[in-house]
């Protein structure tokens, strides 16, 4: 097999959940290992919250390739030139914060396809190739295949534009930025009003409606996370690595305290 499968669309395509394991403040090629050991199903690597520089994204991409675990990095929003480099470097698919309407999304789509779809660059012999030298043709058509765009949605303005973004020739999910999106609402953090949920059904039923995929980010309440599931969403944000580290040292801590 010289071009790697993405397993995280393949498990869309089969209607299962993917969640995934968030880095913004590990830095070692370890993680793909641990979070496949800790049963998440991709790596959401965060350059747009993050001092991590783009060798080091990479590195974690590359890494990632043999395990079956996907690995997605969220560029700065509007960074087309991160965003082309990191796929080079072996990611398989890149998320674009803050998108507002399809033309921005079709700017970005732009940047991460290959002709007749984009006018991405071509390279050669890079990780999602096993390093082997493949026809032009196939390199184009299986990269363009197994690369996931995502577009994230966090403002009124781009709930309402979701049809249209969703339907964007190229863009595969549309990732509501929960924490974004609500602050953006005039209710941060307020995951179960009304008038959230309305906007998370509306962007879900929007996407689902041009048979693209639904996500969400930035609500990690296990209590209330079923009822998003139920409106079609498969494809979670799973929760960070710094959440993860506290949770764990703040577990153990209290243990010795009180020993």
């Amino acid at each position: 097999m010289a071009i790697v499968l993405n397993t995280v669309k393949k498990r869309l395509k089969m209607g299962k959940i993917s969640a995934s394991f968030n880095v913004s403040r590990l830095r070692t090629p370890e993680i793909p290992q641990i979070a496949k050991a800790c049963g998440f199903h991709w790596i959401f690597i965060d350059l747009e919250h993050s001092t991590m520089d783009l060798d080091m994204a990479g590195q974690i991409c590359a890494a990632a390739l043999p395990t079956g675990i996907s690995a997605l990095v969220r560029v700065p929003s509007g960074d087309v030139n991160r965003a082309a480099r990191i796929l080079d470097a072996g990611a398989q698919g890149v998320i674009f914060p803050h998108v507002q309407n399809a033309d921005e999304a079709r700017k970005y789509v732009d940047t991460c396809r290959f002709p007749p779809k984009g006018s991405r660059s071509l390279s050669y012999g890079g990780p999602q190739l096993e390093y082997e030298t493949l026809p032009a043709t196939e390199v184009m058509e299986g990269l363009n295949q197994e690369t996931l765009i995502v577009m994230m949605i966090e403002t009124p303005e781009a709930v309402e534009n979701a049809t249209s973004i969703a339907g964007v020739d190229g863009v595969d999910i549309l990732l509501v930025g929960g924490s974004d999106l609500s602050a953006t609402m005039g209710i941060p953090g307020q995951f179960q009003s009304p008038k959230f949920v309305e906007a998370i059904s509306s962007v879900a039923e929007a996407t689902l409606s041009v048979s693209k995929w639904p996500g969400l980010g930035g609500v990690y309440d296990e209590t209330i996370l079923p009822s998003f599931a139920k409106l079609g969403i498969r494809f979670f944000l799973g929760g960070s690595d710094l959440s993860f580290i506290l949770a764990g040292a703040r577990a153990r801590g209290d243990f010795f305290n009180n020993l």
